[in-house]
């Protein structure tokens, strides 16, 4: 059957952005933020998608997934997500593949909002009137007062009730600043906020086991990858062990990967990253799968690529309002989402609500 609307062109840019400060957690450092964007149209109608990605996810996609994709039906982005994840087979689906899966059916999925007249989150059937934000950053090159002053903008600027903060130094081998970082985290944002911290998967197991307990004096409630995420029976060891909510998920790039860490007992809160994991088809799946584990989930980066997507989802936690992306995309769209008093409303406008500002991005423009 001939298709209804045919995807006519899908168009690939990629952008380096400098970060306003240098930046690291507890096992790598970067000083620029890289994003792939993909437009797909039909007609005059174009849809926008994006991954936080180096260069080669564009290539991927334009090179790989464009092809195969050229003239399908818009509408079926189940279908075209299917072609997508088998054409990537003998490249490999998770990584970079992945991340340009994700970018394309972010793009399909705004397009279909747009053809239809629906802003994404009507399209998907929202779940409640707003969306929880937490603030994220703290990372552990900054110095005590570019922390603090980061921490009392969200809380104390913008009325945001919940934080987190890197930690896990230098693969783990600062603990003391660590800890010491948690307690000025505590002091700044005062007693009836929420601290959350992030080890990105800095620590050994047993050494994991005594920061959650030394943070959870700080009424630390979320102690996000503590060890290294595909380390089950470790997160579980900890999870067990100290009274904080242990997340993770932020690198599962595939369904299985969510259901193995669902069903493994090791989280009290999934993670998913939407720019990473096959784009918002998938986010929906690996939110069904907590769901029916009896977990929530909570977005990870990329604050306006999931606000539709996790307004309409019902066991979701909360948003992450991620320091880099949230700037990144405060330059590159218009529409822009506001997290004053803690909670964002996606809608309004159809689609993601967004537009792509080209001439104001093209000076960060590598390909």
């Amino acid at each position: 059957m001939k298709p209804q609307l045919p995807l006519e062109q899908l168009m690939v840019s990629a952008y380096t952005v400098p970060t306003d400060a240098p930046e690291a957690d507890g096992t790598s450092a970067w000083d620029t933020t890289k994003v792939v964007v993909v437009e797909a149209r039909t007609g005059t109608t174009y849809g926008t998608g994006w991954t936080y990605a180096p260069l080669s996810a564009g290539a991927l996609a334009q090179e790989q997934l464009a092809p195969v994709l050229m003239g399908s039906d818009v509408f079926d982005i189940a279908a075209l997500h299917q072609v997508m994840c088998c054409t990537v087979r003998t490249a490999g689906r998770p990584g970079i593949a992945s991340c340009a899966i994700s970018a394309v059916d972010l793009a399909l999925w705004d397009l279909k909002a747009r053809l239809l007249g629906l802003p994404l989150v009507r399209l998907l059937g929202a779940t409640g009137n707003s969306v929880p934000v937490y603030g994220s950053g703290g990372f552990t090159t900054y110095h005590d007062t570019h922390l603090a002053s980061q921490l009392n903008g969200w809380v104390h600027g913008l009325s945001i009730p919940r934080v987190k903060i890197k930690i896990g130094e230098s693969w783990g081998r600062a603990v003391p600043n660590d800890l010491q970082r948690v307690r000025l985290a505590r002091d700044v944002i005062g007693r009836q906020a929420e601290l959350y911290v992030d080890a990105g998967g800095a620590y050994q197991r047993k050494q994991a086991v005594r920061v959650g307990l030394a943070v959870a004096e700080q009424g630390v409630g979320w102690f996000e990858a503590p060890v290294d995420t595909e380390d089950l029976r470790g997160l579980r060891l900890v999870r067990d062990a100290v009274a904080c909510d242990v997340a993770a998920g932020a690198d599962a790039w595939d369904l299985p990967a969510f259901a193995r860490l669902a069903g493994s007992g090791a989280v009290d809160c999934l993670q998913i990253d939407a720019t990473r994991c096959g784009g918002l088809t998938e986010f929906l799946r690996a939110a069904a799968v907590a769901q029916a584990h009896g977990l929530e989930v909570s977005t990870h980066g990329a604050p306006h690529a999931h606000a539709h997507g996790a307004a309409a989802v019902p066991n979701l936690r909360h948003l992450e309002w991620f320091h880099d992306h949230a700037r990144v995309e405060a330059m590159f769209f218009d529409g822009v989402l506001d997290p004053k008093g803690g909670t964002v409303t996606p809608g309004g406008s159809p689609g993601n609500g967004l537009s792509l500002r080209h001439e104001a991005v093209e000076p960060y423009r590598i390909a």
